[in-house]
């Protein structure tokens, strides 16, 4: 059995170190893959329902990949396949579902309607796969291979947290993770490969360690010991779950990049509350002061929802007053979306759409000089830089240990290369 393939991924690097698994299983049987605006026998859509947008541009994409090649198999799965099965299901062309338990069978899946299809069976009755939230217990391992500097390694799934905006949780099911002895022969994998740094990746990764009784700090002493790999990223992780012996074991000159990624969510301790977070903006200000103390060159991004149920004007500018003492090095915006099943959704005081664009606005502003302060602050400095394959207008590109993007004249013998440089 043969074909084309295409894969689209939507939302997270979860996601997109999933896809890349499966795809590397159709490519084993002898599928080509192919970009998604071709022709293809078999689409692919790993869909993200963390806001209604999401929803919105899957099922788009569902309609606009149908329609390109009206014979192909169209399979969807991913968080939006999870929780809202149906509503897929009722999109004209859709033959595949697969909930969260269900993705690694994927190939399978779709292997069992191709035969139906060469045997005339009747493909009329698409499939549908969900799987109950409260029975999800294992964990489909993954990991990219897709670029050539760079991995994306999953190492958790599931989050226990329930935050009162959040779908996530009922789409993931529980924190779960992979063993630590099984994450290095992945990562052994990896470097064998001649990828030289791994991103790691999870829906909750500071959680690390519920399933397997280990931890977060034990694997990060653990992938220290991989040769080839040179540099670790962790993609993101909860303020709370930062403790002093994971700063210090990254402030100590291994293998783990002075490059955070920290869920703030909101500069009000009211909000932060109706939101059920785990934290204080004291607890989140007392950690990045410890990075800085510990790391003062180090990257400091948040993710920032702005417009949720009762932040007033009043709220709004507190959060802004909290994230210009904190001065962080990045600020990814969100507006709040409304979701069903979550307790937010029903909260009063919810916020206009029109006030919330007008505050994205607002907070982009203060991002640029967020951003371009952390710039400053580097200019001058020794980096070392991971250079990229990407070629555009004859320059390429890469990113330094504490994630400040650099361009040069494009070079081939860079590609994959950690060159020091000065910023």
């Amino acid at each position: 059995m043969s074909g084309k393939v295409a894969f689209v991924t939507l939302g997270c690097k979860l996601n997109f170190s999933e896809s890349s698994a499966l795809c590397r299983e159709f490519e084993l049987n002898g599928y080509k893959r192919v970009s998604h605006t071709s022709k293809a026998d078999i689409y692919v859509i790993n869909t993200c329902t963390v806001t209604e947008h999401a929803d919105k541009k899957s099922r788009n994409l569902i309609r606009r990949l149908r329609s390109q090649n009206p014979d192909a198999v169209v399979a969807v799965t991913g968080c939006y396949a999870q929780l809202k099965p149906d509503e897929i299901l009722s999109i004209e062309g859709v033959d595949l579902v697969l909930g969260a338990d269900q993705k690694h069978n994927l190939y399978v899946r779709v292997s069992e309607i191709e035969s139906g299809r060469r045997g005339k069976e009747s493909t009329e009755t698409s499939r549908s796969y969900p799987c109950e939230i409260s029975r999800l217990r294992t964990i489909f391992p993954a990991y990219s291979s897709d670029e050539r500097t760079r991995s994306f390694l999953k190492v958790q799934d599931g989050c226990d947290y329930h935050c009162s905006y959040c779908t996530i949780p009922l789409a993931r099911g529980r924190s779960r993770n992979i063993p630590v002895a099984a994450l290095v022969n992945q990562a052994e994998q990896i470097a064998a490969g001649g990828i030289k740094e791994i991103v790691l990746t999870g829906v909750n990764t500071g959680d690390y360690g519920k399933s397997t009784g280990e931890s977060f700090i034990s694997l990060m002493n653990a992938l220290e010991s991989v040769e080839g790999i040179e540099r670790y990223r962790i993609s993101s992780i909860e303020p709370n779950l930062i403790t002093g012996e994971i700063l210090e074991h990254i402030a100590s000159g291994g293998k783990f990049l002075h490059h955070f990624h920290i869920p703030l969510q909101s500069g009000s301790d009211k909000i932060l509350s109706a939101m059920r977070r785990r934290y204080t903006t004291g607890d989140f200000r007392n950690k990045t002061e410890l990075i800085r103390k510990l790391m003062p060159f180090a990257f400091i991004g948040i993710d920032l929802i702005t417009g949720f149920p009762g932040e007033d004007e009043e709220g709004f500018l507190e959060s802004c007053r909290f994230l210009e003492s904190i001065n962080p090095s990045f600020i990814h915006i969100f507006p709040y979306s409304r979701r069903n099943n979550t307790p937010a959704a029903t909260f009063r005081d919810q916020v206009d759409e029109r006030i919330k664009k007008e505050r994205v606005r607002r907070l982009m502003e203060m991002n640029e000089k967020f951003h371009s302060d952390f710039l400053k602050l580097n200019t001058g400095r020794r980096e070392k830089v991971l250079f990229e394959s990407t070629r555009r207008g004859g320059m390429m590109y890469g990113y330094t240990g504490n994630y400040i993007r650099v361009e040069r004249v494009y070079d081939p013998d860079l590609i994959g290369k950690i060159v020091e440089i000065t910023i």
